[in-house]
């Protein structure tokens, strides 16, 4: 019924939404406690799928590799805090401005251009965050000012792995988050941590698993179908996460915070098929000439 590249990214968008229930259920240990064990697993998994592809795990391009590491970081630590004080389907949609502040960011690091329409698209997802915090009390401005941090500096990191797709094996890329976030984590957590119990330790375990599997499936998604026809799928995470949020947390919300999320969502989604659009508009042209 479906291409294997759509099973593929409706199973990762599954285990993505699995991992911020995990989280949530976790609401005492800090987030970034839970990014240093979410690390630990990360490092180990990834290392051996290194070795066992006999890819040089440092790379080359250390610097931009380690902002990388960075930026990716501390904008996990913001959402995950966002996750554990907020609504989780609210936290999931504003995470998805992220692919705006990428496009918008990008006109700084790697040079590209925004279309007028664009702009329109951007538009669009802003006001649907102003609804959802104008209409939902539960959300506080300053929980919707990092979850809206996080998406930013999340598009600083996506401009990066950009920056260093033709120059390193995607692994390595993968690999540098959790190596550089887990001294990161680790040192911050020895002055600030909370000892897991009973059934922490499970949850904490898988929050690792879950991510390596939604990371493995999305990129198995790229690799067996078009960019184009599976991108937007990620997108299906929040209603997993509207239907996890009322199973798990039993939370609900107002007409005006579903009209919120759709206007996030309509204008995210509008932006990446007309940059679909435009990219294929240009290979025709470069073709023709």
């Amino acid at each position: 019924m479906f291409s294997k590249g759509v099973q593929y990214m409706l199973l990762s968008t599954l285990f993505f939404a699995l991992m911020n229930v995990c989280i949530k259920l976790v609401p005492h240990i800090p987030a970034i406690e839970i990014i240093f064990f979410r690390s630990v697993i990360s490092v180990v998994m990834s290392y051996l799928v290194l070795r066992r592809q006999q890819v040089n795990i440092w790379g080359t391009n250390k610097a931009l590799l380690i902002t990388r590491g960075i930026t990716g970081a501390i904008a996990l630590v913001l959402y995950f805090t966002t996750l554990q004080n907020i609504p989780l389907a609210t936290a999931v949609t504003i995470q998805y401005l992220s692919p705006i502040f990428t496009t918008i960011l990008g006109i700084f690091i790697v040079k590209e251009k925004v279309k007028p329409w664009q702009w329109i698209f951007f538009l669009v997802s802003f006001i649907g965050i102003l609804v959802i915090e104008g209409v939902d009390v539960r959300i506080s401005p300053f929980y919707l000012t990092i979850g809206v941090a996080g998406a930013a500096i999340s598009g600083i990191s996506y401009n990066i792995i950009r920056k260093l797709n033709t120059r390193e094996h995607p692994l390595v890329i993968v690999f540098y988050f959790p190596m550089v976030a887990l001294p990161f984590s680790g040192i911050y957590s020895l002055f600030d941590w909370v000892q897991p119990m009973g059934w922490d330790w499970a949850i904490l375990l898988l929050v690792g698993v879950f991510t390596q599997l939604a990371q493995y499936y999305m990129t198995m998604s790229y690799q067996a179908e078009e960019l184009s026809k599976v991108a937007h799928l990620n997108y299906i995470g929040i209603f997993y996460a509207l239907l996890l949020g009322f199973i798990m947390f039993d939370e609900t919300f107002t007409i005006g915070s579903y009209v919120g999320m759709a206007l996030v969502l309509v204008g995210v989604i509008l932006n990446i098929r007309y940059k679909s659009k435009l990219a294929k508009t240009a290979d025709l042209e470069a073709v023709s000439k």
